[in-house]
């Protein structure tokens, strides 16, 4: 009998967190549940590409969208014109591919999971030309909005988020037998049930006032926009309650807080860097002030609690967006000097935002891992 276990290969960048977290979490999943038929690997596409090149992607998606967000929206349109963007793949394949062929050849993968537009054509061109019998899904981990990129190949076998991405891929030639519809990925740990005394628990755990409602500022691993002038303005506007800010890998976002902090002698803010306990920190907030990036957002409402979102982007986010406000589930505000009256009222229990609360409550957010899993494996 051979009991040979088959590998899945997740292919990455760690452009944002909105790539990396659907890959983890699958991978999460399958060691969890199908650990004995199956092993896992997680590769970064741009390990051991050329420095430069990584610099500019990665560095650049950083930079662009904590300085400048409008650099990252005039470079999103760019690259939607075909021409702009085939180069750009041609470009970048040419720097990701070798050490893709290094992997694959090592590992032999039964089948490979792509989490990022970039790295389709590299992928299939190490496939074609090493004649390689292997299966490749692509995540399109946007569940709205979607860039061209992902559908420039359009004999893939795509799973994406939403019947509206389904038939915007149809509109882009895309035949609807490659097209998988799912429920968003979220890991489980944003859907564990959540009670009193866990809350409690947590509470303790940080050092939080057990008895003070929490406002969470929370922007995924590039932090909050804008994260200064949203703590200056609940301070200023005498908020009382606790605010917890996550800055993520944003140095210069935590550095201008912990001055804030000491020069304005507040003792009801408290300041963490990146962390890996972020549902907790969901779990014990009244109300979570965010940008839209698909994951972040969807793990607030997956956890019952209330997203308040004052950035996204153009266009990219624009589909989040527009999916939690048609349906009330959140609020969108972009005027930083009306976010204290806006959490004010949702902590007060303001009819309008208790409704809010409710849909959110009795929406049922069901959670793609065990079908995609599933699907994947058979």
């Amino acid at each position: 009998m051979n009991n040979q276990k088959e590998k899945y290969l997740f292919l990455y960048l760690r452009t944002g967190g909105g790539h990396l977290a659907p890959a983890r979490s699958i991978s999460n999943y399958i060691n969890k549940n199908y650990a004995d038929s199956i092993d896992t690997i997680l590769l970064d596409g741009f390990e051991k590409t050329n420095k430069l090149v990584k610099f500019i992607i990665e560095d650049g998606y950083r930079l662009s969208q904590t300085k400048a967000p409008w650099i990252y929206e005039f470079f999103y349109a760019f690259y939607k014109i075909p021409f702009i963007s085939r180069l750009n793949n041609f470009f970048l394949s040419f720097f990701i591919r070798g050490n893709l062929k290094t992997v694959i050849k090592n590992e032999s993968p039964d089948k490979i999971l792509i989490f990022h537009f970039f790295l389709i054509k590299p992928l299939y061109d190490v496939v074609k030309k090493e004649n390689l019998k292997v299966n490749i899904f692509t995540i399109v981990t946007d569940p709205f909005t979607a860039h061209p990129i992902w559908f420039l190949k359009k004999d893939q076998n795509f799973i994406v988020f939403s019947e509206k991405l389904r038939k915007k891929c149809i509109r882009y030639n895309i035949s609807a037998e490659r097209l998988n519809v799912f429920p968003f990925i979220i890991d489980e740990k944003f859907t564990e049930s959540n009670t009193t005394d866990s809350v409690k628990e947590i509470k303790k755990q940080f050092g939080f006032n057990i008895n003070k409602k929490l406002i969470l500022l929370l922007g995924g691993g590039e932090g909050i926009p804008r994260g200064l002038a949203i703590v200056s303005s609940l301070i200023h506007k005498k908020t009382t309650a606790e605010i917890v800010v996550v800055c993520g890998r944003n140095d210069e976002l935590y550095d201008e807080l912990c001055n804030f902090v000491k020069k304005s002698d507040v003792k009801n803010i408290k300041l963490f860097k990146y962390v890996n306990f972020v549902e907790k920190l969901i779990k014990v907030s009244d109300v979570v002030i965010t940008k839209c990036g698909a994951s972040t957002f969807m793990e607030i409402l997956a956890s019952k609690k209330m997203p308040v979102v004052i950035n996204y982007i153009w266009e990219q986010e624009k589909g989040n967006v527009e999916f939690l406000t048609q349906n009330k589930l959140g609020v969108y505000e972009k005027n930083i000097e009306k976010l204290p009256g806006i959490i004010k009222k949702i902590i007060s229990g303001d009819k309008e935002f208790a409704a809010i609360h409710e849909n959110i409550k009795n929406s049922d957010f069901k959670n793609g891992l065990d079908e995609i899993v599933k699907f994947i494996m058979n």
